[in-house]
Formats: C-alpha cells, structure tokens, sequence
C-alpha cells in the first residue's frame, strides 16, 4: 500500500489525530504558517490550549526523519506558545524514532504508531507493522561496496573532499563515486560546495548508515576457544592471525574495550578478509559451536570494513564508526559500548 500524494497522505494523518485525540476534537488546518517568516506547515492541529505543527515526509529513513524534526523544531521556537512540533512518516523505524526522541519532538506514522506527548496530551501507540513495505531492493547508498563513501566522509567529517580523492581513499571508479555521492545529497547527508563534498551532519549521516547496516550480512563463523579471559584470547587469535599473514581488525565489543577502553567483555569479535584456513584455526583452538560462543572470525561482504582501522596496544582494530555500526549487531552489553563510541566519534550531545 502507498499513498499517491502528499493530500493523501495528510488526509490519513487527520483521520489518526481525530481519533487519538477526541476530547476536545481537534481542528486542521494544511499549509499553515506558525509564524509570519516561517515556512508553511504541512499540518496544524489545534487541540484545546495547544497547537500541534507536523511534518510529514514520505520516507521514514533516517535522513528524512532528522531533516523534518530540524524543519518543525525551528517553525515551533519560532512561533513560540504551546507548540508540539511532531513528525509524522508512513512508517516510523527504530532508528527515526531514536532520532526523534534525541531532539526532542513527537511522532506518528500512518501505520498507526505515536508517540505523542506534551502538557495535557500523551498518546502512546506501538506495535502495528509497516504497511508501506515496498517490492525489490531499493536502490540505497549504504549497500556493502556503497557504503565505504559515508564510512570515508564519517571517518574525516570535518573536512571536504574532491569527488576524486573520494574515489581514491575509497578504492572505488569516479562514475560508481558520483552516483553514490548523488544518492547522499539528494537525502540531504552531504553538501557540495566549491567542486568539494562534506557532511551535512555526522550525526545524521552515522544513524542513517546504522538504519541500512546490517552486521549479519557478514559471513560470521562462530565457536568457542580456551582462555582465562577475553582479552588473552582477543591477543592470542590477534597474534596468530598477524604471525600468519592474515589480514584482521577486532570489531564489536572487543574493539570497543580496545578503543574506549569499556568495561569488560566475553565475546571476541576479529574481521578476517579470508576465511581463516584450518590449520590457524586448529592453533587457536577453535570449535565451532554456535551456541554459547565466546569468538566470531567475521569475513566481511566487503573490505571496505578495514578503512581507517589502525593498531590499538598491538592489535589491529576497525575504526570507531566501523566498530559503532557492528556494535548495534551484537549482544551483551553492546548498546552501552556504542552509545560510549558515538561520544567519541561526534563528541558529547549539545
């Protein structure tokens, strides 16, 4: 099911509001202005002493989600009052609705889900499934070969870059280059200026990465080996993948604890960029077992994870955004370690 205009759509999100908040009824009013120099507001709801200014856009990426709470943020500070700035998409995924909530403004979508709250008004509605799946793969600038454009510029987001030396860093053609820095401006991660790209918003561009990221896509061999503690296995395997010549970098919770020094770990996490042959295997004492494995030897679906690795205290490790978007894959205590990694990588929340 898809909408085939913004009316549509907007029609929908009236019929929701009306019967979420039925007493008092709401009024609507589309194209609105908040305030005299404002941008005109997709839709104004008046319920009882407060005023609700939404944002809808068609797409719930995160990239959309984060430009419509920057837009209805700006128009309510403008207008001042009781103003609820809310976003309001088809679908509101996980990541979108994390970005709402770090800024601070409410949202539905039109599959049913809210999360409305202010002063004299909580609605709170989950659960309800995507109605707008879309058919085939849409075409997307994070798929695995893709994506070493948004790791390069994340790992340098505070300079810009030629289309060229993209390429470059990346180890990518300058066609393949343009059209997936097309894709990233055209959802508004990237600017150009001057014949040079950079990053809108790191931030952003990071959530947008992690929405499309999915680690299990990587081919994960999981077991189990012998060890006092993690970290001497993390050495061990470490060591005898340099001493044979196989390229490595730990990732996930390992790497964390190697670049933020986080609390300790059980599981090992090491990228290999071919499969580990059986004799290294035998010399780590690796067994495969799935369940209850303490060590994943990860061969990633593209090699693009090692850039901007570096050695940390004698081990290879990926680099921080890499390690951020693995993190969210991962169990244990994994979300703390990446929420600790994002301070790192973009700096404390303003």
């Amino acid at each position: 099911m898809a909408f085939a205009s913004e009316p549509a759509a907007l029609a929908a999100a009236r019929r929701l509001l009306s019967e979420w908040l039925d007493n008092p009824k709401p009024r609507f009013r589309q194209e609105a202005r908040g305030a005299p120099s404002s941008r005109p507001i997709d839709l104004l709801v008046e319920y009882g002493s407060l005023r609700l200014f939404v944002e809808y856009k068609a797409s719930g990426d995160a990239a959309a989600v984060g430009r419509a709470a920057e837009q209805v943020k700006a128009s309510a500070r403008e207008a001042g009052g009781l103003v609820v700035p809310v976003v309001a998409v088809p679908f509101m995924g996980d990541v979108g609705r994390a970005v709402c909530s770090a800024v601070g403004v409410s949202w539905f979508d039109l599959s049913g889900n809210a999360h409305l709250v202010a002063p004299g008004l909580r609605v709170i509605v989950g659960g309800n499934p995507n109605r707008f799946l879309r058919r085939g793969r849409p075409s997307t600038p994070f798929a695995p070969k893709s994506a070493r454009i948004a790791r390069r510029l994340l790992i340098d987001s505070k300079r810009s870059f030629t289309q060229h030396e993209l390429a470059r860093l990346s180890g990518l053609d300058n066609g393949f280059t343009s059209r997936i820095v097309r894709r990233l401006e055209e959802r508004d991660l990237v600017l150009r200026e001057d014949g040079r790209v950079r990053v809108r918003d790191p931030g952003l561009l990071l959530d947008a990465w992690a929405e499309a990221y999915d680690f299990k896509k990587h081919d994960i061999l999981r077991g189990h080996a012998t060890a006092r503690t993690s970290e001497e296995l993390l050495r061990r395997v470490a060591t005898t993948l340099e001493r044979q010549k196989v390229r490595h970098a730990a990732t996930g919770l390992a790497g964390a604890w190697l670049l933020d020094s986080f609390a300790g770990f059980r599981l090992v996490t090491l990228y290999v960029a071919e499969g580990v042959p059986e004799a290294t295997l035998k010399e780590i004492g690796f067994r495969a077992e799935p369940s209850g494995a303490n060590l994943w030897l990860v061969t990633p679906n593209d090699d693009g994870v090692f850039d901007g690795g570096a050695v940390v205290n004698g081990i290879a490790c990926v680099h921080p955004v890499q390690a951020y978007v693995d993190l969210l894959g991962h169990p244990e205590r994994a979300k703390e370690a990446a929420s600790e990694l994002r301070t790192r990588i973009l700096g404390p929340e303003k």
